[in-house]
């Protein structure tokens, strides 16, 4: 143990922390601030740069303008976060990920369920793709901080949940009008629905007021009550951990051996090139920009990329699938947009049988898009690549007009669900050397195909929402394409954990097999994903993993 950081200044290394933490989204802040208050030295190496939060409302009224996209009010695209996509089914990997301090959590909606208990046994339930090397219960004391520190809001009424060890740190938020209206129909088909837990504050908590309602939680949340990533940033830097921001790391060096990391190598915006040792390393930039980095890291020792003894690294990525629809009442629904959804079903979760797989319903609070917003955004299928595609973007000229004259917003309903979706070694995360970034590093490919299980799966969702809405005599109005679906953005997979070398990446501490120092918190850490929003376990995961490397630093 060092003690801590004295806070240089700049952007050059700090002399031979304790910690050199690589991503600043929720796992690396989560990691970095475990360690920090525990008296350990921590870096955090952050690719993109730090916004300041006291201009969000000036982001958010960006971002509402017909013109406006998530991408301008973060900053992404370009160069630097050129990516390519092959498999059966196009992968946005940017419509919506953010390197920034904070991450992805600048830019999510912070709904945060747990994994069940089966989703860490696929292989002996069901004879269904890996176990996990651990359990739920090895992790329920990690959920249970993850979601005091994040602060969750959720309730008891959930009878399908994995068992708790205590209530939530906040009461949840109350059903909407329209979970009202879904709700008739579900009792009338023995479906039961329940609220859902979600890091947005339903009261003050942790020095952040509750949610005000400016119904932008994606893109923007000004307020902050839900939360992001770079509170705990604002934390770890409190307890004397530095931040180097716009530091993108180019490769990771080892030592002779091959043993140990030595240093990881960063650049910066004057051009320059800086080496950062530490005495433990930690990966914490997601699902893609992980396996890419290791690939990038290739050596003599390492020649199929670092850390990838097992030929795995970048393998077995999974996310998961949205199945949407949108139906329209004869009567008004009267709803407020709030811009998160109130009330779920995870009743279709747990199973006896291997097929279909697990699905999570969600009953979506409709949104609508005003007319002129609309006509003005046209054609740009890119708006924000996930379910409100059916409604926006999608059209031209005399389609578009038409649209907007059949428009009755306030007459619409929608839900959408996530189904599992299996790991499959063809899904993976490869370097396209053909295209290269803004400091000639090839960009990350990725592969992304469903699968006989998801598909199935996805129409089994299909099957239950067209009940739910004829139960309401909605007609159906929109609905998502089986065939190419939008995509949750829920990344995981690429360097799994196990206990065979051979056959994974990191062992159940979070430690790479292969090298001694070198932990990876993240979601890419995950053998199976089930159908649930993968944050609160990436956030389990990174306090486990800050665990164990303070027992070795101690």
């Amino acid at each position: 143990m060092s003690g801590k950081s004295k806070g240089q200044g700049g952007r050059a290394p700090s002399p031979d922390p304790d910690v050199c933490v690589v991503g600043s989204g929720v796992a690396g802040a989560l990691t970095a601030h475990s360690l920090a208050k525990r008296g350990h030295e921590v870096v955090i190496l952050e690719a993109g740069r730090r916004f300041d939060p006291s201009n969000r409302t000036a982001q958010m009224e960006e971002a509402i303008r017909p013109e406006g996209s998530f991408r301008d009010v973060w900053e992404m695209g370009g160069e630097r976060d050129r990516y390519t996509s092959s498999g059966d089914v196009y992968y946005g990997l940017n419509n919506t990920r953010v390197k920034a301090v904070g991450g992805t959590t600048l830019h999510w909606l912070g709904i945060t369920p747990r994994l069940h208990e089966k989703d860490f046994e696929m292989q002996s339930r069901y004879g269904l793709a890996s176990d996990w090397p651990i359990s739920y219960d090895d992790l329920r004391p990690f959920y249970a901080r993850a979601e005091r520190e994040l602060g969750v809001a959720g309730g008891d009424d959930n009878p399908f949940a994995p068992p708790r060890e205590a209530d939530y740190p906040m009461p949840a938020f109350p059903p909407s009008y329209s979970d009202t209206l879904f709700a008739e129909a579900c009792d009338a088909l023995d479906i039961t629905m329940h609220s859902v837990p979600q890091a947005r504050n339903s009261e003050l908590y942790d020095g952040r007021s509750p949610c005000v309602g400016f119904s932008t939680c994606i893109p923007v949340c000004p307020s902050g009550a839900k939360y992001s990533a770079d509170v705990h940033v604002v934390k770890a830097e409190g307890e004397g951990a530095r931040v180097i921001d716009r530091a993108p790391v180019q490769r990771l060096e080892h030592d002779s051996k091959g043993e140990r990391v030595e240093a990881a190598v960063y650049a910066t915006p004057d051009g320059e090139r800086h080496r950062q040792t530490a005495s433990r390393f930690v990966l914490a930039c997601g699902a893609v920009e992980i396996p890419r980095l290791l690939l990038l890291s290739k050596s003599d020792q390492y020649p199929d990329g670092l850390a990838n003894s097992s030929g795995v690294v970048g393998k077995y990525f999974m996310d998961q699938p949205i199945v949407s629809i949108v139906g329209e009442l004869e009567r008004p629904t009267a709803q407020e947009p709030i811009g998160y959804h109130t009330s779920e079903t995870h009743q279709f979760y747990d199973h006896e049988d291997s097929r279909p797989g697990s699905i999570k319903f969600v009953f979506d609070n409709e949104n609508p898009v005003h007319l002129s917003k609309t006509a003005l955004r046209g054609g740009d299928n890119g708006t924000r690549g996930d379910l409100t595609d059916v409604l926006t973007g999608d059209s031209w000229g005399d389609e578009t007009l038409e649209k907007m004259r059949d428009r009755t917003p306030n007459r619409r309903v929608s839900m959408f669900a996530n189904p599992e979706l299996l790991p499959r070694e063809e899904n993976a995360v490869t370097l396209d050397t053909s295209t290269t970034d803004d400091h000639g590093n090839p960009v990350p490919d990725v592969s992304f195909n469903l699968g006989p299980h998801a598909i199935e799966t996805m129409e089994r969702a299909r099957e239950i929402q067209y009940r739910i809405l004829e139960e309401m005599d909605a007609t159906v109005v929109a609905e998502s394409d089986l065939a190419s679906p939008k995509i949750a953005s829920h990344k995981t997979g690429t360097t799994r954990m196990g206990t065979d070398p051979s056959e994974s990446v990191v062992d159940p501490t979070l430690r790479t097999h292969d090298l001694r120092n070198l932990y990876i918190a993240s979601g890419s850490a995950f053998v199976t994903a089930g159908a649930m929003n993968p944050t609160l376990t990436i956030a389990a995961l990174a306090l486990k993993a800050a665990g164990h490397i303070h027992e070795e630093l101690s």
